[in-house]
């Protein structure tokens, strides 16, 4: 870690912060009242580092097993991280989940749901889960139907799974700003409060319609380098929330 990475990484989180701010003033609020989450998947400690020295404490992964072998160290060193998952989560992985995340963006179905009620039960631990939406009804990406949500959030609440929210990742290569719009009305008729959507393109747009957590990586980090394997060509729960 060197004298300059350190500065970089400080100026990077001091411009978006500036960046949240005026778009969070439009609505009433301020870069205080949102939750950045700084995606941090695919890089490695030494990267992540100059970021925590800055002050930063939010950060996502999206798989279990590259957030395990990172941040039991850099938690040990920097108190108060929040770790949340963004990524989508296998049923067999919930365990893992629940022992190491503060949070979890992607609960989208009745399975996942069972085995994060399991693992939450065996662990005493209650773990937030945002409810993560196919705010586009693509048949590629995770997520649960719009029709289906209302019966997920009761279940959910049923398990005693705490939910703060809905997550949604638009569609890619269109405007966001309808599906953020969507997604913010289905979470008021829900009677939920917090929205995470937004990441390196669209987050003032998301923030302006009513955005609580943003997942950012590439405005914090650059690009992020090539994965270390290869991303599997199916598997519904492998698909990646990526474009963070």
């Amino acid at each position: 870690m060197t004298t300059d990475s350190l500065i970089e990484a400080a100026q990077r989180l001091a411009t978006l912060r500036d960046s949240i701010d005026r778009a969070a003033r439009l609505t009433q609020r301020t870069a205080d009242d949102i939750n950045l989450i700084a995606v941090s998947k695919t890089h490695d400690a030494d990267t992540i580092r100059p970021l925590l020295h800055a002050g930063q404490r939010a950060f996502g992964e999206n798989r279990v097993q590259e957030a395990q072998e990172k941040w039991p160290a850099l938690r040990e060193e920097f108190s108060a991280v929040k770790l949340h998952l963004v990524g989508q989560l296998q049923s067999n992985k919930a365990a893992d989940a629940v022992a190491l995340f503060d949070v979890i963006h992607s609960l989208d179905r009745s399975s996942l749901l069972t085995a994060l009620a399991k693992a939450m039960d065996g662990a005493n631990r209650r773990v937030p889960c945002f409810i993560q939406v196919n705010i586009g009804a693509e048949e590629q990406k995770g997520g649960c139907a719009i029709a289906d949500l209302p019966a997920l959030i009761a279940a959910a609440r049923a398990a005693d799974i705490p939910v703060p929210g809905l997550m949604c990742v638009p569609p890619a290569d269109i405007e966001a700003a309808p599906f953020f719009a969507l997604l913010a009305k289905i979470a008021r008729e829900e009677g939920l409060e917090r929205l995470s959507m937004g990441m390196s393109g669209d987050y003032e747009t998301a923030i302006m319609l009513g955005a609580t957590d943003i997942r950012v990586g590439t405005a914090l980090f650059g690009q992020r380098p090539s994965p270390a394997r290869p991303v599997p060509a199916s598997g519904r729960g492998m698909l990646r929330n990526s474009r963070a």
